[in-house]
């Protein structure tokens, strides 16, 4: 089981999006849909689904949050063709923020945002595909120059983990800073995660748009992951919390899903900030 899932929201078009990401990428497919109803937002769809073996969340919850480029997908292809039939597909409504073509760490690499808002990568990559959607963290603004630091604070945090920085900003690719992280590689629980400082003007950077769902076997696990992570109060809310450099994170436990299917369960959540599994138990109970 995967135990850090990304997690899209959606004003509307959740169960559309991951149809349509169904569609565009191999080995993909929506693996559960369900509603609740009675949120401040109105009824929500929530939708769990894979692209290429790698899980996802998404939720369809009004207009409170967007999604930016603060966090992208990159996504390693077989071959050129494949970054090219994907690139195809996802420039329907989409705008390129890199364009197609051949890099130095590519022959065939382009970054482009689709028309649902989410950025994705698309690279070729010869030799040993391994995990073929990895997340990636952009530090932008007041946390451009915090990427390496937040790697070793993320390890430290989760088990199974580790942090290394591959290639640094050098001296004249203004506006980066020299010794900056040009590329990091992080793995949280055998999986991996890219990270970099962008000192271009970038109008974005972390919201709640795109977050990340930690899946907790008990009450101590969430207690713990709560704890390490949570650093801004005000935006604690339902088992969300936003750390210190604004990446938004849901602390949760495994048997969430079937407490949501009660009206009772919810409206006893949405009343919560860190969530306290016997207080959803009890309130499931009721039904």
């Amino acid at each position: 089981m995967q135990k850090i899932t990304p997690h899209l929201w959606f004003d509307t078009k959740a169960i559309e999006a991951t149809e349509f990401y169904a569609s565009v990428f191999p080995d993909s497919q929506i693996t559960y849909t369900t509603n609740i109803k009675n949120t401040p937002s109105g009824d929500c769809d929530v939708v769990g689904f894979q692209i290429m073996g790698y899980d996802f969340m998404a939720i369809s919850a009004g207009p409170l949050f967007s999604i930016n480029p603060s966090i992208s997908f990159h996504v390693k292809c077989e071959t050129e063709e494949e970054v090219d039939e994907i690139w195809k597909k996802l420039l329907v409504g989409g705008t390129v923020l890199m364009e197609l073509g051949t890099y130095p760490f590519s022959k065939r690499y382009g970054w482009i945002q689709d028309a649902y808002g989410v950025s994705w990568q698309i690279m070729y990559t010869e030799g040993d595909l391994g995990q073929r959607i990895i997340p990636m963290f952009m530090f932008t603004q007041n946390v451009c120059g915090k990427a390496e630091e937040a790697m070793a604070f993320y390890a430290s945090i989760f088990p199974a983990s580790s942090s290394k920085v591959l290639s640094r900003y050098i001296q004249g690719e203004l506006p980066e800073k020299e010794g900056t992280v040009k590329y990091g590689q992080l793995i949280l629980v055998h999986r991996e995660f890219g990270v970099m400082d962008s000192a271009h003007p970038h109008d974005f950077t972390f919201n709640e748009g795109i977050s990340f769902v930690v899946t907790c076997k008990d009450q101590e696990e969430i207690d713990f992951y709560w704890k390490k992570l949570s650093a801004v109060p005000e935006a604690e809310q339902c088992g969300w919390l936003k750390d210190k450099y604004g990446v938004s994170w849901q602390i949760i436990p495994v048997s969430m899903g079937e407490f949501l299917t009660t009206n009772e369960a919810v409206q006893t959540m949405l009343k919560m900030k860190k969530i306290i599994i016997a207080d959803l138990q009890h309130s499931f109970l009721q039904k």
